[in-house]
């Protein structure tokens, strides 16, 4: 294929080609209009021909464009040009998870944590459009330069009002991501999006997927492992992990629907209450400077990065937590008026990174 760069697509002008994936090409283009970065979405041209990918690949655009949330990647349009179908949609500046953890290793707790919530935050949005993902898993999870979490791909969405494209005993995904019932291939609900939540968020604390592919000689199939809850605790691979959290990827990943945990609502707040209910703002301020501390991102050519001060974030909304972290914070402050007097950010502050292009 020629060059893309400069060519006009309706509203948007292409800058370069990003990626090809099982359904099409992927360009970063520039919206002419409104001059923001987008994402362009093309069915791949030998695939044209299929009504089915034809009609998935719609159906990610509308799927997605039900959706308003800061934790998914927003839907800009959908048009058709000179006999193609395009999807264009939010740019999201940064790397997936699964490059992330890649570059890191395993997450510490309190971030795994906070990606978690950004995930439960979106899929509660998601869920409450009545649709299921269905194809939850690292890469498709972006991680912005300034700390954003986006859950991105609908390609296999599935809206609780519309027909579902695949045919009963036909699964797909990814399996390691997949819940029993999707890999039985049985109509899901969103109790299927939270096992695959579980699986992202146990591969965050170990490096490691809890269900891996099996090989030749293995006695049991995935599904069966699945179902049985064969897996390693994730308290045995990541010790640090608390027993909450430990408990609650453990309610995600209950190999039968109707024993795990209800709702991406019920998630949310038990990891909003754990973590002293983080804003938006405070959450992405955290999780920027964990992502810039730990080189996931790289500075470019003509940007710099200035961290700014932000409130410091306290675990836990029990009443013993509140009177432990005032005792903690007196301390402390005790501790510098007789010992440094210099000018300096509050104990336990954290730091937001800025990224600036002159």
């Amino acid at each position: 294929m020629a060059d893309p760069a400069g060519r006009v697509l309706g509203n948007f002008v292409v800058e370069s080609e990003i990626g090809r994936g099982g359904m099409g090409v992927v360009w970063l283009a520039r919206q002419a209009s409104l001059d923001r970065p987008a994402v362009l979405k093309k069915i791949r041209r030998d695939l044209s021909d299929s009504d089915d990918l034809a009609e998935r690949f719609q159906r990610e655009a509308r799927a997605a464009a039900a959706v308003h949330h800061e934790n998914v990647v927003a839907v800009y349009d959908c048009f058709r040009h000179r006999g193609d179908d395009y999807i264009a949609q939010e740019y999201v500046a940064g790397v997936d998870l699964h490059e992330a953890i890649s570059r890191a290793g395993p997450i510490p707790p309190r971030v795994a944590a906070l990606i978690a919530l950004s995930l439960a935050r979106g899929l509660e949005e998601i869920h409450a459009q009545g649709t299921v993902h269905r194809d939850l898993k690292p890469r498709n999870v972006l991680l912005g330069r300034r700390g954003e979490v986006k859950i991105a791909d609908f390609g296999i969405a599935l809206a609780s009002s519309g027909p579902a494209l695949t045919m009963p005993g036909f699964a797909l995904g990814s399996p390691p991501y997949m819940s029993p019932e999707q890999m039985q291939g049985e109509r899901v609900d969103a109790r299927s999006d939270l096992f695959s939540l579980g699986v992202v968020v146990y591969e965050m604390l170990t490096g490691e997927t809890p269900y891996p592919e099996p090989r030749e000689d293995d006695e049991e199939s995935l599904t069966q492992r699945m179902l049985r809850e064969r897996y390693t605790r994730v308290r045995r691979r990541a010790s640090a992990t608390p027993r909450w959290f430990s408990r609650l990827v453990r309610g995600c990943l209950r190999g039968r629907a109707r024993k795990r945990l209800a709702s991406s609502s019920g998630v949310r707040r038990e990891l909003e209450r754990q973590l002293g209910y983080p804003s938006p703002a405070d959450l992405r301020a955290e999780l920027a400077c964990w992502l810039w501390d730990s080189q996931v991102h790289e500075t470019q050519d003509g940007e710099t990065v200035v961290r700014l001060a932000v409130p410091a974030t306290r675990e836990g909304a029990g009443i013993g937590g509140w009177l432990l972290a005032a005792l903690a914070c007196a301390i402390a402050v005790a501790s510098l008026m007789l010992i440094d007097v210099r000018p300096t950010l509050p104990e336990g502050a954290a730091t937001r990174p800025a990224v600036i292009a002159p």
